[in-house]
């Protein structure tokens, strides 16, 4: 059975399964393996980190659970809003923060992460805060950016969208990312990965500059996008040129690329077999 489940990371340390942690994964295990009395265990596409979201996670099971698959989404969901509802003293009115979208059977030797072709990340910022706050005052910007503190990342100067975008495009093709590979993940046998389409868009340009980071791509490193993220806000402030992306890339060295983007605003949006 292959599940695709969408989930607030803002309240999660990560998907994958930790001892004493409250994580994506053993949340869902937990409330499945009570709702279908037996053990449940789910095979992840992506083992997103703590404070990530995602539109689109996929995730794998194998058991007899005597449900119609199209049941499957409505039956869990009611059982996550139930299990929220017990532990938030909320009741009836709780929603989960993590959302069941679909269902599907697959061939017994599916693997929800090793049939992936690719994954889509998308990473939202918020730019122009501190200029917002000068002409209008702190206080009510503050107020229409603390809702979004945990979903985008806020970046104080309005930033060239234009040359992000530019500057995006270099990371198609397939290279050695090297360089935007942080250390602590699982030792990789290869840091070369194909990346099949990246760009930056400004999606509102009002009173503070909303910009969509999105890339796609067969494989990525641990916190890779997030450094990419990190790398094209300095080229939209000015303090990085967009051809310096190819450099970064062709040095292999983590020290030459920009700061780690804040987790918050990445979102792992599709996954594709």
């Amino acid at each position: 059975m292959l599940l695709t489940i969408a989930y607030d990371g803002s309240t999660f340390h990560g998907w994958q399964k930790q001892p004493g942690e409250r994580t994506v994964q053993g949340y869902l295990e937990q409330t499945m393996s009570r709702l279908f009395d037996r053990e449940i265990l789910l095979s992840g596409t992506s083992r997103t980190d703590a404070g990530v979201h995602a539109f689109g996670q996929r995730a794998s099971f194998r058991a007899d659970i005597g449900i119609p698959t199209e049941k499957i989404a409505l039956v869990v969901n009611n059982a996550l809003c139930a299990k929220e509802g017990h532990e938030s003293g909320r009741g009836g009115f709780a929603k989960s923060p993590i959302r069941i979208l679909k269902a599907e059977e697959m061939p017994a030797d599916f693997h929800a992460r090793f049939d992936s072709k690719g994954k889509r990340y998308v990473y939202r910022i918020c730019a122009g805060c501190g200029e917002a706050a000068a002409r209008k005052g702190m206080d009510e910007v503050q107020r229409s950016l603390i809702f979004e503190r945990n979903y985008v990342y806020h970046v104080n100067e309005r930033l060239d969208a234009e040359a992000m975008d530019e500057a995006a495009k270099r990371f198609e093709g397939e290279h050695d990312f090297k360089s935007f590979e942080a250390s602590g993940g699982n030792p990789r046998e290869t840091t070369v990965r194909r990346m099949l389409q990246a760009g930056v868009r400004e999606t509102d340009s009002g009173t503070l500059q909303r910009i969509e980071f999105s890339i796609k791509g067969d494989g990525f490193l641990y916190n890779m996008v997030r450094i990419m993220t990190g790398t094209l806000v300095e080229v939209g402030q000015g303090k990085r040129r967009p051809e310096e992306i190819s450099e970064i890339i062709e040095a292999a060295d983590r020290q030459r690329a920009g700061h780690t983007a804040p987790p918050g605003g990445l979102y792992l949006a599709e996954v594709f077999y």
